[in-house]
C-alpha cells in the first residue's frame, strides 16, 4: 500500500477481530507488538507510552517521525483497534498491518484508508 505523495499523509484504521485474548490482554506482549510492527515497516520511532488497565486491556500510542501508530485492545472482545497515520514515502503500512495480524493471532482484519488533506499547489 503505497501512501498518497500529494497530500499530508494517509490514516490506516485497523480492526482486527478474533484477536488472542491472553496477547492483547497484557501492556507487554501488546507494546512489544505495536513496536516491532513500527520497525519492520520503515517508520522512525520517536517515544513511545503504553498503558495497562485493570483487569486486562490496554491503550498505547507510539510517536513516530512520520506521525503515529496507536492502538486500545478489548480482550474481553477479542477485539484490537489500531490506528497508523503516516507522511512521506518511506514506511510500508501494509507490513505492520500484517505483523499485527500475526502478533494477535487475529482471524480477521478491516482496513479503512483515509487520505488526510490534498497539498494545494501554490497560485504564483
Amino acid at each position: 500500500m503505497p501512501v498518497s505523495t500529494e497530500t499530508y499523509g494517509d490514516h490506516f484504521l485497523v480492526d482486527l477481530h478474533g484477536c488472542n485474548a491472553s496477547v492483547i490482554g497484557g501492556v507487554e506482549p501488546t507494546q512489544e507488538a505495536l513496536l516491532a510492527a513500527a520497525k519492520r515497516c520503515g517508520s522512525t520511532i520517536i517515544k513511545y507510552f503504553f498503558h495497562q488497565f485493570s483487569p486486562t486491556g490496554v491503550s498505547g500510542v507510539i510517536l513516530i517521525a512520520e506521525s503515529h501508530f496507536s492502538v486500545h485492545t478489548w480482550p474481553e472482545n477479542n477485539f484490537v483497534a489500531v490506528d497508523i497515520y503516516t507522511s512521506g514515502e518511506v514506511m510500508q503500512p501494509d507490513i505492520a498491518i500484517t505483523f499485527l495480524q500475526d502478533a494477535f493471532n487475529a482471524q480477521r482484519v478491516e482496513v479503512v484508508r483515509v487520505t488526510r488533506g490534498r497539498i494545494e499547489a501554490d497560485a504564483d
